[in-house]
């Protein structure tokens, strides 16, 4: 999945950095972030700090990813001539990208990267007084000086569900009507009040019209372009397993046997590796 970097080590904790012309930069506008893209070695080069001198007081610092650190350039920043080989790309353009297996780490700091950005130009003023909000300097927070009000990164609980028809050994495999094209399992927001083990049956329910059982937990992983953190679960059909699709949001809905699986392009995904789980045979 896009997040397994191994053997490089992810550091999100947060801390005073001094900014070094050697580290990477994060550019964005809106909603893409400058990168170089080399079709050759197809891998990832993102601007250095050292290509915005001017801005080296007002860099944020996001992560660290063994030992290169990550900041964020301020949109306003300019954009500096000597740039003129990168270009601008969407975070869905850069996973669709054919990468080399040294690029997954640029990648999943481009997601990461995206995540925090987002929340930053979300959250400009605070939502009790309107006043201008500030950079904690201990913390990943931002603080309002009026009236000492807190906010933290948004992270949104969501669920992927893979559904298992055991009797006709098959799984529940979907397409949505808008957006991504390949196949997927359902998926949906954890709502306020209920678990998660809560949201699958209700997101099941709404999505496909069926009930299930056995729900149990496999495996998470964040997902950057929702500001997502993906919990994934198996369970099965309790009773009836006719599809009763819910047509605004999929456009394709059909249990599917192992052999008939058609998987995503690249492995970024955890709706992918559970596709894939079943696909082999080693389903839990």
């Amino acid at each position: 999945m896009i997040q397994d970097i191994f053997p490089a080590k992810f550091y999100n904790h947060y801390k005073e950095q001094k900014f070094c012309a050697s580290d990477s930069a994060f550019y964005f506008s809106e909603g893409k972030v400058l990168v170089r893209y080399n079709q050759d070695s197809k891998s990832l080069t993102f601007p250095t700090c050292g290509d915005f001198p001017s801005q080296s007081g007002a860099a944020t610092y996001l992560f660290s990813i063994d030992n290169q650190k990550y900041f964020l350039m301020p949109e306003k920043a300019e954009l500096p001539a000597g740039l003129s080989d990168f270009s601008f790309y969407t975070l869905r353009q850069l996973r669709d990208l054919p990468l080399g297996p040294e690029a997954k780490t640029s990648l999943f700091a481009a997601f990461s990267a995206y995540h925090l950005w987002k929340w930053y130009d979300d959250n400009k003023f605070c939502g009790h007084c309107g006043k201008s909000l500030e950079h904690d300097s201990v913390e990943r927070a931002l603080f309002c000086p009026a009236c000492k009000s807190k906010i933290y990164p948004r992270i949104n609980p969501a669920v992927i569900i893979g559904i298992l028809n055991q009797k006709k050994d098959k799984i529940l495999i979907t397409k949505y009507r808008t957006g991504y094209a390949h196949s997927a399992l359902v998926a949906g927001f954890t709502e306020f009040g209920e678990t998660l083990e809560q949201t699958v049956e209700r997101e099941v329910m709404e999505e496909v019209g069926l009930k299930v059982k056995n729900i149990r937990y496999y495996k998470s992983q964040p997902w950057a372009l929702a500001q997502d953190v993906l919990a994934g679960f198996f369970c099965e059909v309790d009773g009836d397993d006719k599809i009763k699709m819910d047509e605004s949001e999929l456009k394709y809905a059909q249990w599917v046997s192992r052999e008939e699986v058609e998987l995503q392009p690249n492995d970024y995904s955890l709706t992918n590796e559970m596709m894939k789980l079943f696909k082999s045979g080693a389903c839990v």
